[in-house]
This record gives structure tokens, sequence and C-alpha cells, in this order.
């Protein structure tokens, strides 16, 4: 049997260069997933952090690093109680060219049977992906507010 596991695909009109730009840089991942701020080096081996409000409520290491083709790293949550008892899972971003757009493929996996990290990260990608392929696209973000999407998957 399979193991949970989180799969988006989303066709954005932009480059590979300017998708893997947004994908690691503080200054863009501010704008559209919701405050936070993204911080690694982007070397294989490296930490990478994500940092909202001057927390870091999620943390791990950059497994792969293939610009502007593929990022991949650990992600271990940190904020929240009921979810830091969670495994450390994998995030992969694969960046495609598909005509005269990219096709952007997320996977997050490494989710225990039954745990409460999967649903919080089902609800969380869609709207911070929506709001990048909006950002791109249009240079406006999607009336998401941070508040609205903490809702969902808030343990607390």
């Amino acid at each position: 049997m399979s193991k949970p596991q989180f799969v988006y695909v989303t066709y954005i009109e932009t480059t590979p260069e300017k998708l893997w730009q947004a994908l690691t840089s503080s200054e863009f991942t501010r704008q559209y997933w919701f405050g936070a701020e993204v911080r690694s080096d982007w070397k294989v081996g490296s930490p990478f952090a994500l940092s909202l409000d001057g927390e870091v409520t999620d943390s791990g290491e950059i497994l792969e690093a293939d610009p502007p083709r593929r990022l991949s790293y650990s992600f271990k949550h940190l904020k929240y109680e009921e979810l830091r008892g969670e495994p450390i899972s994998r995030v992969v971003f694969t960046i495609e060219p598909f005509g005269p757009v990219v096709r952007l493929t997320v996977l997050h996996d490494g989710f225990i049977e039954g745990g409460k990290y999967l649903g919080a990260v089902s609800n969380g990608w869609p709207a911070i992906l929506s709001q990048l392929k909006s950002l791109l696209e249009t240079g406006k973000l999607l009336n998401i507010t941070r508040a609205a999407l903490n809702k969902g998957f808030d343990a607390k």
C-alpha cells in the first residue's frame, strides 16, 4: 500500500527561471506565502527554514537543487504541538517547460497514515500555489487571508 502524499500540478505563464526565483527568494515568498520567508543558500545539504513573523515554523535540509528544474527539501513542522510529533516529510518542486508556459508539480510526501499533517498541507499548498500563480501571471494576489487559511488546519 502506498504512503499518504500530496501532489499538486499547475500551469503558470512564466519562465522556469522566474518560477525558481519565486520559490527561493524570501522577498517573493513573503508576498504569496502569507508573509512567510524561506531561508537557505539552496545548496544540497544546507539548512532550510520557513519563518513567519520572525518565528521559524518549519525547518529541514536541501536534498536536491537543480536550478531552474528541480528543488527538494526535507520539511519538519515546529510551530504547533499536535503537528510537531509527526515525522520529517519531503517537498519536491519539479519545473518543466510546457509550450509557452511552465508546469509546476509539487509533491509533498513522508506522512504517516492517520496523521494530521497531511490535512494541514492539503489545505495550505493549494492556497499558496494559487497565490504564486496569480502573482506571477498578473502581479496581484488573490483575496485569501492567512486567518482564513489557518482556520482549516490550526492545531490549536
